[in-house]
């Protein structure tokens, strides 16, 4: 399946490194309101944890909408993935700073509490999302590049991906949908790398099934859209003999990576099967339908995609070029499968956030439920690349990202969680609060530069990273 040789993959190891420190650097420069209840929320939980041995969040019950009651207990409502990869963030934390929640009273807050909660989030991004999306990056580039032979092609794809979308700025977050989105990256690779007749298949095998079993943990109802990936993974399968024994690989790798949200339940609840949304508190929405989930509404979708408010376009404008993309990929016998796998996916995302009754997700800037769509719509941006014919097609292709990576760069340093009655977030929230240099760096919150310093230092290393990755490609070309 692999168009480019070996060689010429090995020769890429710069381009990869480059762009997974770039996509990382990115992710974990930049960050979020640590105290916005939905990031609140799962650091508490965390914090219980590593701190008070059990996941209850009584102490901190005050501080978030956000939270579920069970025999007169607050928890987590939320799948619990985000929570436990925050848990070593907070015991360095702890470790270093001789720090824990209990000193700052019974009832946590404050300057100082803030700061607290500051640094744990901070690390936790670092160590967490910020890695997962970079590596997905790297691995979208491998991908795009192996599927149409063009390393332009796949960095189009790659940085299209990672930051000409909101993955970026939900990778500077506590929630799960950016991370959602990179394992199912994650799965579409080690699917096409697995199918090719290539060593380390059964490797492969699990690495897949493992991205997509910890994409429940992290959302539940990721499940959905995992389906038509496992789907795919058959099908590359279909002409081998070891067919039974790879599947078995893969979902013995994706029970292990559920284990966590096992051993979390039993921890929190006393049992393995309990859902945290079973409990939600305020949210009565929530026991709606199947947790929330009904039927779903065309006008929603039309929200979601187009409007001014909530719509994809405006914070990814990118994305206008993965539908053709992948309408080409259709076209041609060797990818139709993948495209099909691609839309089926995307899709099924859309039609949950459709179903979902709190469709539009409150404090977000843009679709956050729609987030996980991204991952096979970037394949669609990497065919889109090898289908454009001319130079000048391709240079407003590359103007179109480089627009993209502008507006999710204020998104990323200025504001993810936009109130909901702002009816344009891009142009009458985020743009404002980035003029006004209402920025969230690492120098500015940790080291006392201005936050237009902060941006600033940003800016000189990741500008020259861009243009070095735009000539290197170019030139293998």
């Amino acid at each position: 399946m692999t168009i480019t040789t070996e060689p010429a993959r090995r020769a890429m190891r710069p381009v990869r490194i480059l762009l997974f420190a770039l996509v990382w650097f990115s992710c974990a420069w930049f960050g979020s309101w640590e105290l916005n209840p939905n990031n609140a929320t799962r650091l508490f939980a965390a914090i219980s944890l590593v701190e008070d041995g059990d996941a209850t969040i009584d102490e901190f019950a005050a501080l978030t909408i956000d939270k579920a009651s069970f025999a007169g207990h607050a928890y987590l409502d939320k799948a619990p993935g985000m929570t436990l990869a925050a848990l070593p963030a907070v015991w360095i934390a702890d470790a270093v700073t001789g720090t824990r929640a209990a000193d700052f009273g019974a009832v946590p807050g404050g300057p100082e509490f803030e700061t607290y909660l500051r640094l744990r989030t901070r690390i936790a991004v670092a160590i967490g999302p910020a890695v997962l999306t970079a590596l997905a990056a790297v691995l979208l580039f491998d991908l795009g590049m192996g599927l149409t032979g063009s390393a332009a092609a796949g960095l189009f794809a790659a940085l299209g991906y990672a930051l000409g979308t909101p993955i970026w700025g939900w990778s500077t977050t506590l929630l799960g949908h950016a991370v959602v989105a990179d394992c199912y990256g994650v799965a579409f690779w080690a699917i096409w790398r697995g199918s090719g007749g290539r060593s380390g298949t059964r490797r492969y095998a699990a690495i897949a099934g493992a991205a997509l079993g910890w994409a429940v943990v992290v959302e539940h109802q990721a499940v959905l859209a995992a389906v038509p990936i496992g789907l795919w993974a058959l099908w590359q399968l279909r002409d081998r003999a070891d067919r039974l024994r790879l599947a078995g690989i893969a979902v013995a790798a994706g029970i292990v990576a559920l284990l966590p949200l096992a051993a979390y339940n039993i921890i929190a609840f006393g049992m393995p099967f309990r859902v945290g949304y079973s409990g939600v508190v305020g949210w009565e929405g929530m026991h709606q339908g199947l947790f929330g989930l009904g039927w779903p509404r065309l006008t929603v979708m039309r929200a979601v995609l187009f409007s001014f408010q909530l719509g994809l376009v405006w914070v990814a404008p990118v994305l206008l070029l993965a539908p053709l993309g992948l309408v080409a990929w259709l076209r041609r016998p060797k990818r139709r499968a993948l495209a099909i796998t691609a839309i089926a996916t995307a899709l099924i995302v859309l039609l949950v956030n459709a179903a979902y009754v709190y469709w539009d997700g409150g404090n977000t800037t843009g679709p956050r439920f729609l987030i996980p769509a991204v991952a096979p719509l970037a394949l669609g941006l990497a065919a889109e690349w090898w289908r454009a014919g001319g130079r000048g097609e391709r240079l407003a292709m590359t103007l179109l990202l480089t627009l993209s990576i502008a507006v999710n760069a204020m998104i990323a340093a200025a504001e993810i969680y936009t109130p909901p009655l702002v009816t344009f977030p891009v142009g009458q929230w985020v743009a404002v609060a980035f003029a006004r240099g209402l920025l969230r760096t690492v120098p500015s919150e940790w080291f006392g530069w201005s936050p237009w310093a902060g941006f600033a230092l940003w800016a000189v290393l990741a500008v020259p990273a861009l243009a070095w990755l735009a000539r290197r490609v170019s030139r293998a070309a």
